[in-house]
């Protein structure tokens, strides 16, 4: 019981910075957003200012400049909520920022169950890992692949990303190449599948790492 309490305290611990770290990813996605759309008048104005002095090749740097910043701030997925593309698309942001290639589908059917604040917490933590995992390989190395979607009555999400050897598992949680427990947003993730009545797997081969859930669909 002392032991199991630990663990629960460690969790609540690592979830809480956990949330507070997606605020942040989000809130910085939308203040760029947000500049960007202030600054688009100004943009129209020195572009327009530049094709007057027959500055093309400045005009074509501009351009440059504003379709990468642009695409740092796209939202590139959309599933059916405004919270989880949030945080689906911030997490994305970072990986592409990773050099981390992605591969997504993402569409939540009717009657998913699960609340935004549930699956955003269970989003984040896997694709935290993802994300870490991918960061100590060679970039040729790293992808991600994301599936959300239905599969027959169920909620399925599939998360496969790149990794390095093989991990082991210790009191039901994977061990980091340190040594230490990595496991706790795993732990998070499962805890919160079968609060939906839900089955979770993860599974750590060498160089891969997929982790995949099943949760009920409400009648609709």
């Amino acid at each position: 019981m002392l032991l199991q309490r630990l663990i629960d305290r460690r969790i609540e611990d690592y979830q809480s910075s956990l949330l507070l770290k997606y605020c942040e990813e989000v809130e910085s996605m939308y203040t760029k957003m947000r500049g960007w759309r202030h600054d688009y008048h100004n943009h129209i104005q020195a572009l327009q200012a530049s094709m007057a002095l027959g500055r093309y090749e400045e005009v074509n740097a501009y351009l440059r400049q504003l379709n990468d910043d642009l695409t740092q701030v796209d939202t590139t997925v959309k599933t059916g909520r405004v919270m989880i593309d949030a945080i689906l698309n911030g997490k994305l942001n970072i990986a592409a920022q990773n050099g981390i290639a992605v591969n997504v589908k993402a569409k939540l059917p009717e009657g998913t169950p699960v609340t935004d604040v549930d699956l955003c917490a269970i989003i984040g933590n896997l694709l935290d890992n993802a994300i870490e995992e991918n960061k100590k390989l060679p970039l040729e190395n790293r992808f991600i692949r994301i599936y959300i979607g239905r599969k027959n009555t169920q909620l399925y999400l599939a998360f496969t990303n790149a990794a390095g050897k093989k991990r082991d598992k210790r009191r039901g949680l994977f061990l980091s190449e340190k040594g230490t427990q990595h496991g706790l947003g795993l732990v998070r993730v499962e805890s919160l599948v079968r609060k939906y009545d839900g089955l979770f797997s993860a599974d750590s081969e060498d160089g891969g790492f997929t982790a995949e859930l099943l949760i009920p669909l409400e009648r609709v």
